[in-house]
């Protein structure tokens, strides 16, 4: 297939054309920002934004499929500027999936991990993304042509996600990196909140490999009746999260672990809060796809944070010196 990827420079959508280009497939990138320089052999580039219905449109006119990630990200963000992210969110994926009906494309849409959290009102970025998966139920219930599939993430970390203030440019600050890069500087990892609440953590590779195998289900049996929620195993805390990379950091440098420091939760985020994948509803995918397969959480901070020390480290450490 020819796979529209939208949002297609983002964290989770490299790794995702990669997985794709992997399984022989070939890739559209679109993106409201001129990335075309990062393409890899497979792929072509399409400038456009999901908010614009003709631009969409044109593009899912050259695909045979859609993987769609373009989104406004944020908890905090989203709510102190909450227009952004309902126009993305609600009417760029309204016009994926209405671009994807009218040509008859199997579409996998990005939903979010903590869905149940709409009712909570945890913030813009949750219950944009949360109506969505409304309109794509619409879609597949009474849309001739209608074939969306939702993959429900919980929070993806691995290599190459964007690093936020102090230590970044990202406006959107991401549990792993934050973590990561303080503990490689040798800064007391900071956490909100007592740390006890669940917040699951998926390698983005697995979460890569879910997409993909999601379109591909798609396009051959329909999109699956239920939202595919993709997490691990066994579930953690935060605050074992934190120890986890101070740990590795602390292997890593040859320095003792840094301290955790408890500072107040923030607007839209639920104490004692409980973000676990149901790992059941990936059975459709088939055994090879199960949770049991992920990298274990060790592993994939192991990872993490070994790119962060090679490929961040160095460049921040100049850049402060």
């Amino acid at each position: 297939m020819k796979v529209l990827v939208t949002g297609g420079s983002g964290f989770i959508a490299t790794w995702i054309r990669h997985q794709l280009l992997a399984r022989g497939h070939t890739v559209l990138v679109m993106d409201h920002q001129d990335r075309r320089g990062g393409l890899l052999d497979g792929e072509e580039f399409f400038l456009g934004d999901v908010r614009d219905a003709t631009a969409v449109t044109e593009a899912a006119a050259h695909a045979d499929g859609i993987i769609h990630l373009a989104a406004v990200l944020g908890t905090q963000e989203t709510i102190s500027n909450p227009r952004p992210s309902a126009e993305t969110n609600i009417i760029g994926s309204l016009n994926v999936f209405e671009a994807a009906t009218q040509y008859r494309i199997p579409t996998v849409y990005a939903g979010v991990g903590n869905h149940f959290m709409r009712l909570q009102g945890t913030g813009c970025y949750t219950i944009t993304k949360s109506a969505a998966e409304d309109l794509a139920r619409m879609y597949n219930a009474y849309r001739d042509g209608g074939q969306v599939a939702i993959v429900r993430p919980v929070n993806a970390y691995g290599p190459g996600q964007s690093v936020a203030a102090p230590y970044g440019t990202s406006k959107v600050r991401k549990v792993m990196p934050a973590f990561t890069c303080r503990a490689l500087t040798g800064t007391p990892i900071e956490v909100y909140g007592d740390g006890t609440q669940v917040s699951d953590c998926v390698y983005v590779e697995d979460v890569a490999r879910v997409f993909v195998a999601a379109l591909e289900h798609t396009a051959c049996h329909g999109a699956p009746a239920q939202p595919i929620e993709v997490g691990p195993a066994t579930s953690c805390t935060v605050l074992d999260i934190a120890r986890l990379v101070a740990d590795t950091a602390a292997e890593m440098t040859g320095r003792a672990p840094v301290d955790i420091t408890h500072l107040p939760m923030r607007p839209g985020e639920v104490p004692n809060a409980v973000v676990r994948a149901d790992t059941s509803t990936l059975d459709v995918l088939g055994a090879d796809h199960g949770a049991d397969s992920f990298v274990p959480l060790a592993d994939g901070i192991r990872n993490t944070v070994r790119y962060y020390a090679e490929h961040w480290l160095p460049g921040y450490q100049l850049q402060a010196a």
